[in-house]
């Protein structure tokens, strides 16, 4: 019995260790590189050099000897696949990225940070046309600040994969998508219900957004439950979204850039389910969907 018990326990171990590990980092001639590797160059607990011999980018950014011996022996074992007409394989759960002044993914670094120059410009455009008198201005300042600060966190991400950069990433992404249900609620309701109505419907999505930010902080992140809750909330916005844009087709020309934006805003999001090698290891679809979000700023400003 006993025995049977440890069999049991050995096998959920490795079904543990095989679920964590991509076809890369999981290969014999990666593991052998990185033994190597850091024999030869890091000190015992693998954060420090034996000599300094490591550039002043990547020292200021943060990367450790350890994940140099990874960097550099991911790459030589990307050559080995390639040699013997294997596809490019994945390590630990990511494609491999050309290291560009520390970045780990410098595409989706500029890109995010070109979201947030856009929202810049068009919250500058903003105010050159709407008076600060008109309803619902504080609002969309509101909302010029969330996507900002979502955006900013996005680039420190896809420079530096910490836990808590990725936490950071993921808990403001959700902001967002949030904040476009909020701001939907309030176009909604903020002539019809009274003052404490709009009140309590604020503190309950603060409240949301807090709970949901503490659950991903929360030990290991739930990534099933963070993707479910992103499009549950987004598919109910768009549909929102649509159903008013539809309502007030007559009576406000302008909604039709509302439209367009949900519209393209789900079309662009398909980018995402595709996962492949990114293109000359530095594009991948993730990077082209943060490109085209970009310009769709343009219509909801």
């Amino acid at each position: 019995m006993q025995l049977k018990i440890q069999f049991v326990v050995a096998t959920l171990v490795l079904l543990i260790k095989f679920s964590d590990a991509s076809s890369g980092d999981h290969s014999p001639f990666y593991q052998k590189c990185v033994a190597k590797c850091e024999i030869g160059n890091c000190t015992e607990d693998g954060k420090e050099f034996k000599e300094d011999t490591q550039a002043y980018i990547n020292r200021i950014t943060l990367w450790n000897c350890k994940q140099e011996c990874q960097y550099d022996c991911m790459w030589q074992t990307v050559e080995a696949f390639h040699e013997r007409n294997w596809r490019t394989p994945q390590f630990h759960g990511k494609w491999p990225f050309i290291r560009v002044l520390g970045m780990q993914e410098p595409a989706s670094v500029i890109f995010s940070l070109l979201n947030a120059f856009i929202h810049f410009k068009m919250i500058k455009k903003f105010r050159e046309k709407v008076r600060p008198t008109c309803p619902l201005v504080w609002l969309w300042h509101v909302y010029f600040i969330v996507c900002v600060h979502a955006w900013f966190w996005s680039a420190i991400f896809h420079y530096r994969d910490f836990l808590i950069t990725e936490i950071l990433d993921y808990a403001c992404a959700f902001s967002i998508i949030l904040m476009n249900c909020y701001l939907m609620s309030i176009r909604l309701l903020h002539d019809k219900v009274p003052k404490i109505v709009l009140s309590l419907v604020t503190v309950f999505f603060v409240f949301f957004f807090m709970s949901h930010a503490a659950y991903l902080s929360a030990g290991k992140i739930d990534y099933g439950y963070n993707m479910e809750l992103n499009i549950t909330v987004a598919t109910f916005s768009a549909l929102c979204w649509f159903s008013w844009c539809y309502y007030n087709r007559k009576r406000q020309k302008y909604v039709w850039k509302c439209a367009i934006y949900v519209a393209l805003s789900g079309i662009v999001l398909l980018l995402e389910l595709v996962d492949s090698p990114p293109y000359f290891f530095l594009i991948d679809h993730h990077s082209l969907w943060h490109l085209c979000t970009a310009p769709l700023v343009i219509f909801i400003f």
